[in-house]
């Protein structure tokens, strides 16, 4: 038996993708492959392979006790609108080009129609310390349910209204919420586009002080938690050069929004000081401070030996005190009377 778990019909816009699943029982286990029948009249039946469609049709099966098999569609065209067909066979000669296979193909469809993509126009506009993000859905493709508005995983706002319009507003500072905003309209399928709110770099040193002991590996870090991402960072100590990755006793690593510098054998003379993060994106540049300490080893130390020498002070002075101390008078026993009462 074999059978297709994705539902039977889906709704897709261009640019979107789209999954269908696959099961088949029987013994020996039986082998899965895809077919499509395009929606153009004389169009018939062609098998599906992995990487077929310039690499935008992808595979995968597993054969273990049952089969499954999945078909994802990347970046869907209206060509690619029809019935997709998955066949299950385990008998010996279904692939044989002469011989009829004694079982039959057992076959599962399911019917995908790729809908042309219509077009929203993005506004943002900036007043009165308020960012309004503006979408209008042009020439909706089918009745529009309701609209909702996200950033990244977090829903925002939502609502049940029909328009073709729809605004959010951001108050405060545009560099306290800066990323990636999506509009929502809920619709078959829905209709999404994005507008980003973008600042330069906002730097922040994890740490605005950094310790670190003589001769061990000092680390300093920024990070940039705004959009754009970072396209550039340089680190440089206060009055000198850019650092280059490295060089001497520096190594640089960094991704995207986040830059670590780290600085091996600390010495106190040349290490000790301020140094600086720069960060560069689309749309300007920014930079924080990171101060740098470098102890002794034996820094560790001092305060424990203060501490033994308290305790060697007191003792000599309580050493010195009983030897000068003059010793008890002791009482004359010779004296035969009673004292009196």
């Amino acid at each position: 038996a074999g059978f297709i778990k994705s539902p039977l019909s889906q709704k897709r816009l261009t640019q979107d993708s789209v999954e269908l699943y696959c099961e088949a029982i029987g013994n020996p286990i039986p082998e899965i492959q895809w077919w499509f029948e395009g929606t153009e009249p004389n169009e018939t039946y062609a098998q599906l392979w992995d990487g077929a469609r310039q690499d935008r049709v992808q595979i995968n099966a597993t054969y273990n006790l049952h089969s499954t098999s999945t078909i994802s569609i990347a970046n869907l065209t209206s060509d690619d609108s029809g019935t997709y067909e998955c066949r299950a066979s385990n008998d010996p000669d279904r692939n044989h080009l002469s011989k009829s296979p004694k079982v039959k193909w057992i076959r599962s469809q399911a019917n995908v129609f790729v809908i042309e993509r219509p077009d929203i126009k993005t506004l943002t506009t900036d007043a009165d310390g308020k960012l309004v993000l503006t979408c209008n859905l042009t020439a909706p493709h089918s009745d529009i349910l309701g609209h909702a508005w996200m950033h990244g995983d977090k829903v925002l706002r939502e609502d049940k209204e029909k328009s073709t319009v729809t605004s959010y507003t951001i108050e405060g500072k545009r560099e306290d919420h800066s990323g990636v905003y999506e509009c929502v309209y809920k619709a078959s399928p829905d209709v999404r586009a994005q507008l980003n709110v973008t600042v330069a770099p906002q730097v922040m040193a994890y740490k605005k002080s950094e310790h670190g002991n003589e001769g061990d590996t000092g680390v300093l870090t920024c990070k940039n938690p705004s959009f754009p991402p970072v396209e550039s960072w340089i680190w440089y100590k206060n009055g000198q050069e850019p650092i280059i990755n490295g060089s001497g006793r520096y190594i640089i690593k960094s991704s995207g929004n986040k830059t670590e510098l780290r600085i091996l054998k600390l010495s106190i003379e040349e290490d000790t000081g301020d140094y600086h993060c720069n960060a560069t994106n689309s749309i300007g540049y920014g930079s924080a401070t990171v101060n740098l300490r470098v102890r002794s080893r034996l820094a560790a130390l001092w305060p424990f030996l203060g501490i033994v020498a308290e305790v060697l002070v007191l003792v000599t002075i309580i050493f010195i005190y009983e030897k000068r101390r003059k010793p008890d008078e002791v009482l004359d026993d010779d004296d035969g009377g009673s004292a009196p009462l």
